[in-house]
């Protein structure tokens, strides 16, 4: 889909995002370091992603997961409507604690990966006779 195509962000979403990207927490760029460049099984993950009125943390669009660090500013209620908003549009979400990104990045990288889990080669069999 190209930008002439795509429906127009509000301008204090992509304002929002913008600012969050300069200003990530310690935890959003020690994750970061895992998930951008395709390093996690070459998913394309961007951080910040404005999903209105939301801002997420991080966002694979081929797998449709939403990566969520909560911190000590997150409310159980907040975060629930939040997450209920975002499976509502199709999304998977996933949540983790900040100290988790920090202390324990391959257990959350591990999490990750059993929800994207490994991607076949080729994305259907092929027709009877074909091959090898």
């Amino acid at each position: 889909m190209d930008a002439r195509t795509r429906a127009a962000l509000p301008t204090l979403t992509l304002d929002n995002a913008r600012q969050l990207r300069r200003g990530m927490t310690d935890a959003e760029r020690a994750l970061w370091c895992h998930l951008r460049a395709g390093r996690l099984d070459g998913l394309k993950f961007r951080r910040q992603h404005p999903i209105p009125p939301y801002v997420v943390d991080f966002y694979c669009d081929a797998a449709r997961l939403v990566i969520e660090l909560d911190g000590s500013q997150h409310t159980q209620e907040r975060d629930l409507h939040r997450t209920r908003f975002l499976e509502s549009k199709g999304l998977t979400v996933l949540r983790f604690w900040n100290d988790d990104a920090l202390l324990h990045t391959q257990a959350v990288l591990d999490a990750v990966w059993n929800i994207v889990g490994p991607r076949p080669l080729t994305p259907t069999p092929l027709p009877v006779g074909e091959g090898l």
